[in-house]
C-alpha cells in the first residue's frame, strides 16, 4: 500500500429502539474453548450490567497509532437472550450441531465451480465467493478480503466440505481486510500469518490487540456507526445480531459487527458477517441507503430454538435484505463448514424458494456457487 492512510472517523449515536434493552446479566458460565471456537454455540451468559442502549460512549483515540481506550466488555450490546443452564440442559438431551447421514447425502452436488478473477478497474465492483464468510471483494480498485478463512479445518468444526473457491497464489495484492468478531470460524490465525504485516486491517472495538501481538502494524478498530476511508474506499462498521468469544474467559471482550464498503461512485457492498435477525437491518438501511450488493448469511441456523438469536435462517436473510434496501443479494455462510444440523443443500433451495416468493428479480439473487465471481459496474 505504500503511502497510503487510512483516515478515521467517528459518528455520533443514534436513538435506538426499545427492543435494543434485552441485553442482561449474566450467569457466570463460560464455555470451554473448543466450544467456542465457532459461532453455533452461543456462550452462557457473562457478567455485565443491562442497559436501554447498546452503544456505549466512544473513547476517541488517544493520538496517530495510539491504541483507542474500549470497555472491559460488551456484554451490553447484545440484543436477544444468551443461554442459560436449562437451555444447555435442553441442547444435551435433543440437540444435534451436525447434519444427519440423510442431510449428507448432498454433499457431491455442493455447488463448485473456482474460475479466474474478473478483471475490474477503479470503477467497478466484483465478488468472488471464497467460501463460508470469505469474499474477495473489488471494489474503488482495491481488493478486500472478508472474514478470510482459508485453511482446511478450523478448531472443533469437521474439514470443509468445499475447497476454497479461490487459490491463494490467485490473489492480487491484498489491500485491506475486514473481520467482523472472532469466531474461528471468521478470524483464522494461519490464514492472518499469510499476509504481509502492514496490510491494513479494519476489526472491531477490542479486538485490535489481538492483531498487534501478531505485529500487524495498521490495525483500525472502529465502534458500531464509525467508519474509516482508506484510498477512497470508506469502511463503515455496523451493528449485528451476534456476539463474541474465542477463549475461556473472553465473552464478550470485543464487539462484532458488519461492514459497507463504499466507493468514490457512491457504490455500495453491505458484508453482514454472522448475524441474527432483527431491527438493526433497517437501521443499516437508513444509514446507509442505495445498498447495491448485500453479502447475508444463510446457514447454520438448526436447531432453530438454539440458534436463532444468532444466525438468519434463509427466509430471514431474504428479509434482512429488503429491510436494508439491497438491489442484489449474495448468500453465504454455508456449504463450506458443517456448524449445525440441517441437510447441506436445504439453505440453497430454501433462499431461492423465499427470493422467488417476495416476488425479487430472479437476477437480482447473486447465489454463488463457491468460486464464483460476478460483476457490478457502475450507475
Amino acid at each position: 500500500m505504500g503511502a497510503s492512510s487510512v483516515t478515521q472517523t467517528q459518528q455520533q449515536p443514534q436513538d435506538t429502539d426499545a427492543d435494543t434493552a434485552r441485553a442482561r446479566r449474566a450467569d457466570a458460565t463460560d464455555t470451554a474453548a473448543a466450544t467456542a471456537a465457532t459461532d453455533t454455540t452461543p456462550p452462557a451468559r457473562a457478567p455485565g450490567r443491562t442497559s436501554t442502549d447498546v452503544r456505549r460512549p466512544v473513547a476517541p483515540a488517544r493520538g496517530p497509532g495510539s491504541p483507542r481506550l474500549w470497555p472491559k466488555s460488551f456484554a451490553d450490546r447484545l440484543t436477544a437472550p444468551l443461554p442459560g443452564l436449562l437451555a444447555f440442559a435442553r441442547f444435551a438431551r435433543e440437540g444435534a450441531l451436525r447434519p444427519t447421514p440423510a442431510g449428507l447425502a448432498d454433499i457431491a452436488r455442493l455447488p463448485f465451480a473456482p474460475g479466474p478473477l474478473p478483471r475490474v478497474d477503479a470503477r467497478t465492483v466484483a465478488v468472488t465467493w471464497a467460501g463460508h464468510a470469505s469474499w474477495v471483494v473489488r471494489i474503488g480498485g482495491l481488493t478486500v478480503l472478508t472474514d478470510p478463512v482459508w485453511s482446511r479445518r478450523i478448531l472443533g468444526t469437521p474439514a470443509r466440505v468445499t475447497p476454497v473457491g479461490v487459490a491463494w497464489s490467485a490473489l492480487p495484492r491484498v489491500d485491506a481486510v475486514v473481520i467482523s468478531h472472532n469466531h474461528y470460524d471468521h478470524l483464522d490465525a494461519p490464514t492472518l500469518k499469510r499476509l504481509p504485516r502492514a496490510t491494513p486491517l479494519f476489526v472491531p472495538a477490542g479486538l485490535g490487540r489481538w492483531f498487534t501481538r501478531r505485529r500487524f502494524t495498521r490495525v483500525t478498530e472502529l465502534d458500531w456507526w464509525e467508519s474509516a476511508e482508506l484510498d477512497g474506499v470508506r469502511f463503515g462498521f455496523v451493528p449485528a445480531h451476534h456476539w463474541s468469544k474465542r477463549g475461556l474467559r473472553d465473552t464478550c471482550r470485543s464487539l462484532w459487527g458488519g461492514w459497507v464498503l463504499t466507493d468514490g461512485e457512491g457504490q455500495r457492498v453491505y458484508f453482514a458477517g454472522d448475524t441474527g435477525y432483527g431491527h438493526w437491518f433497517a437501521r443499516i438501511g437508513e444509514r446507509y441507503p442505495g445498498i447495491d450488493l448485500a453479502l447475508l448469511p444463510i446457514g447454520a441456523y438448526e436447531p432453530r430454538w438454539w440458534l436463532r438469536d444468532v444466525h438468519c435462517d434463509p427466509e430471514e436473510a431474504v428479509r434482512a435484505a429488503r429491510d436494508v434496501g439491497a438491489r442484489r443479494m449474495a448468500p453465504m455462510h454455508w456449504g463450506t463448514f458443517l456448524l449445525s444440523a440441517e441437510p447441506v443443500l436445504e439453505p440453497l433451495e430454501r433462499v431461492r424458494a423465499a427470493w422467488a416468493g417476495a416476488g425479487l428479480a430472479p437476477g437480482d439473487l447473486w447465489d454463488l456457487p463457491v468460486g464464483g465471481s460476478r460483476v457490478l459496474g457502475p450507475g
